[in-house]
């Protein structure tokens, strides 16, 4: 099982739900930093979840089938199931950074300007 998917807690969500903007803002102290550091894991879960995925089914690939000779393996079948019913990365990367699970910091070049 890969790490991320080992990460993902029971109670993590598979759908969306409405969060408190209030229990967003107070993470940071600005609702749009809060939301900018939730994209950019977001971003990360997704790159690490395709390149997992990719890898899985890349066992599989066969370079020489031609268009005619096109099999349906069930392995793979089930392996792209689980990766679907899998949560979004959004909600994955709200989830942690609500549970303080993401490490940020603030960069401190804007004092420097002042």
């Amino acid at each position: 099982m890969s790490k991320l998917r080992k990460q993902i807690s029971p109670n993590t969500p598979t759908v969306i739900q409405t969060r408190s903007l209030v229990a967003i803002k107070d993470e940071t102290g600005n609702l749009y930093e809060s939301i900018a550091i939730m994209s950019k894991r977001s971003n990360q879960i997704n790159v690490a979840l395709k390149e997992e995925l990719h890898s899985k089914l890349d066992e599989f690939a066969s370079h020489t089938d031609s268009l005619e000779e096109v099999h349906e393996n069930k392995e793979q079948i089930e392996i792209s199931r689980a990766y679907e019913r899998m949560p979004n990365p959004a909600l994955l990367s709200i989830q942690e950074f609500l549970e303080d699970k993401i490490y940020f910091r603030k960069n401190e070049e804007e004092d420097l300007f002042r």
